[in-house]
């Protein structure tokens, strides 16, 4: 009798899944989310150190720009009280927790950047061509020349953490900000030569004419805020299309130095 023939089929190993196109683009969004989230963070941090520092940078300078009859210190002082507003406009765009609304108060915090700027220009150049060509003139001040040596290696940092994290937010205004800072590393090496010089040399008119520089490169960043060109930011970006992966895609197109 014929036994019957098994049949034996062979068994195949379950396939692992494979991902699709639709789960890995779920993926990155919340990748970005956290990311963006992160980022937001960080901004909102470092724009309380530069309110935190910058208040009391103000206190001490027009103090003793005050004593000494200093345009150069008082307008240092001024430009300090510009950066909290500053700061703090950008505080107020941040606090909103949903990126839309981020997006949408970025433009008035631009001008506020903007207008702060002008008004720190206006008021130094009347004080440095008043102390120029006055009577007046500025004594020399230690406390100044602290002030200014300290915030020549407190800003840099400051600046250059806010800039990387607004650039890769895709934040004009975050990145504007750091700008501003920058700005003020600029004036406390400005300040700090014009009252070397006047401490140790006796030119009082370098007081003056360091207010004036200050005075100048104010406009300039007042003029970049109110058009929104502070410095460049990337294309994409955490907040651009899905083709970029693992922060900026974009080339910001800019040779200036915030960029790298």
């Amino acid at each position: 009798m014929d036994r019957p023939l098994l049949s034996i089929t062979p068994t195949t190993p379950a396939s692992t899944p494979v991902p699709t196109s639709g789960g890995q683009k779920s993926a990155e969004v919340l990748r970005r989310t956290a990311r963006r989230q992160t980022l937001t963070r960080r901004v909102r941090f470092l724009v309380g150190a530069t309110i935190t520092y910058n208040v009391v940078e103000a206190v001490v300078a027009l103090t003793a720009g005050h004593r000494a009859d200093s345009s150069a210190l008082i307008g240092f002082g001024l430009d300090s009280i510009v950066e909290v507003s500053s700061a703090a406009a950008v505080a107020w765009q941040f606090s909103a927790r949903e990126h839309a609304r981020r997006e949408a108060r970025e433009h008035l915090t631009l001008r506020i950047i903007a207008v702060s700027f002008f008004a720190l220009a206006v008021y130094v150049t009347v004080e440095s061509l008043r102390a120029l060509f006055g009577s007046g003139e500025a004594r020399p001040s230690s406390v100044g020349i602290v002030l200014a040596g300290l915030s020549l290696l407190v800003m840099p940092f400051l600046s250059v953490a806010q800039r990387r994290a607004g650039r890769e937010l895709g934040s004009v205004t975050a990145v504007a900000d750091s700008q501003q800072t920058l700005l003020c590393t600029y004036l406390s090496a400005v300040l700090l030569v014009g009252l070397v010089l006047n401490a140790l040399v006796g030119w009082t008119w370098a007081d003056p004419i360091a207010g004036l520089v200050i005075a100048f490169i104010a406009v300039k960043e007042g003029r970049q805020a109110w058009r929104g060109e502070g410095c460049c930011v990337p294309d994409a970006g955490l907040v651009g299309t899905d083709s970029g992966l693992g922060g900026p895609t974009g080339s910001c197109g800019c040779g200036d130095s915030c960029c790298s």
